[in-house]
C-alpha cells in the first residue's frame, strides 16, 4: 500500500490513548495549535494539500477520528453514544491535552466539523475559533429535510439503517461506493480533485468490515444520539463562545436549501463565512481558495 507519510513530508506521526481507544495522528508545523478534523468517507489524509501552508503559521493536530484511518474502532453501543460526536469530541480534548494544549482552534470538515462544534458547546473555553467545512448543523439537516434535501444527501438514511442492511450493502462492492460517492460530491462530478495516493487510503478503509461498520456507527450516530444533544442545546440556548467562520463549496451539500450563515445563527453567535468555487470536498478541490478564506480568520482568532 501506499505510505500516507509521503502526502506530510516533515510531519512527525504517532498514537495517543484515549477512552475512544488509540488515536493516530500527525503532527507538524509552528504557531499556535490548530486541531484538523476529516469527515466521511476519508481520513486524515484530506488534510494533505493545505498543511503545508497552514503548518507556516500554526502547530497542526491531524487525527483520525475514532473508527476512521488508522484510529482504533470503539465497540459499538446501544445507544450509538461510543460513535456519538460529544465521545468524539471528549477523545480529541483527551489528545490534545495529551500534547499540552489545553485551548486551540479548530477546523473540521463534515463529521469532523460535527465533532467541532459539539466540542464547542460541550467544553466551553477549549476553542480559541471554529472553522466548519461544508455543513450545516445536524440540528438543520434533519429538520429541514425534504423531497430535494434526502435525495441528496441519500447516504445520511442510508448508513443509519440498523446492521447489518448498509454494511452489507456498501461491503458488496465497497471501493466502486466510495468512489461513486466522492466523485458525485464534487463539482466535476469525476475523480480528478483527489490525489491517487490519498484515493489508495480511502479505498482500504472503507474495504475493511470494522471501518465501515465504524462509519455506520457514526451516521447512526448522527440520526439519534446527536440530534437529541442538538435539540437539547437549542432548547438551553446554549451557543458556542468562540468566534465561528463557515465554508461551503458553491456546489457542495449546504448551497442548496437553508442559507449555509443561516443555519449557524442558532448556535454561533460570533459567525462569519463565505463560499468558494468547489463541490464538497474544498480541501482537495479548491485548496488556494480555501486557504485565502479561511487563514485571516485563523490569524485574528
Amino acid at each position: 500500500m501506499t505510505d500516507a507519510s509521503d502526502l506530510f513530508p516533515g510531519f512527525d506521526s504517532h498514537y495517543v490513548d484515549t477512552k475512544a481507544g488509540r488515536i493516530f495522528l500527525r503532527q507538524g508545523g509552528k504557531g499556535s495549535p490548530l486541531l484538523l478534523l476529516h469527515g466521511f468517507p476519508q481520513s486524515h489524509v484530506m488534510w494533505h494539500k493545505v498543511a503545508p501552508k497552514l503548518a507556516e503559521q500554526h502547530t497542526l493536530v491531524i487525527p483520525d477520528l475514532p473508527g476512521y484511518g488508522w484510529s482504533a474502532a470503539p465497540v459499538e453501543g446501544a445507544d450509538h453514544a461510543p460513535y456519538s460526536k460529544r465521545a468524539m469530541a471528549a477523545a480529541m480534548v483527551e489528545v490534545m491535552e495529551h500534547l499540552g494544549f489545553a485551548h486551540f482552534s479548530l477546523m473540521g470538515h463534515d463529521r469532523g466539523a460535527r465533532a467541532g462544534y459539539r466540542l464547542g458547546l460541550d467544553h466551553p473555553g477549549r476553542l480559541d475559533a471554529l472553522v466548519v467545512l461544508d455543513i450545516v448543523p445536524t440540528y438543520v439537516m434533519w429538520h429541514k429535510m425534504d423531497r430535494a434535501r434526502a435525495l441528496q444527501v441519500y447516504h445520511w438514511s442510508m448508513l443509519a439503517q440498523p446492521k447489518p442492511l448498509p454494511e452489507k450493502l456498501i461491503g458488496a462492492h465497497p471501493a466502486w461506493f466510495l468512489d461513486w460517492t466522492m466523485a458525485s460530491w464534487t463539482a466535476a462530478k469525476d475523480l480528478s480533485a483527489f490525489d491517487p495516493r490519498a484515493m489508495v487510503q480511502y479505498r482500504a478503509a472503507i474495504s475493511s468490515p470494522d471501518r465501515l461498520h465504524a462509519m455506520c456507527e457514526d451516521y447512526r450516530a448522527g440520526a439519534t444520539i446527536d440530534l437529541a444533544h442538538d435539540e437539547a442545546d437549542l432548547a438551553a440556548a446554549r451557543t458556542l463562545s468562540c468566534p465561528v467562520f463557515v465554508l461551503w463549496g458553491s456546489a457542495g451539500i449546504p448551497s442548496r436549501g437553508v442559507s449555509p450563515l443561516e443555519a449557524w445563527t442558532a448556535f454561533a453567535p460570533k459567525l462569519d463565512g463565505t463560499g468558494v468555487e468547489a463541490g464538497h470536498f474544498v480541501c482537495e478541490e479548491a485548496p488556494e481558495a480555501m486557504l485565502r478564506a479561511v487563514m485571516p480568520f485563523l490569524a485574528e482568532s
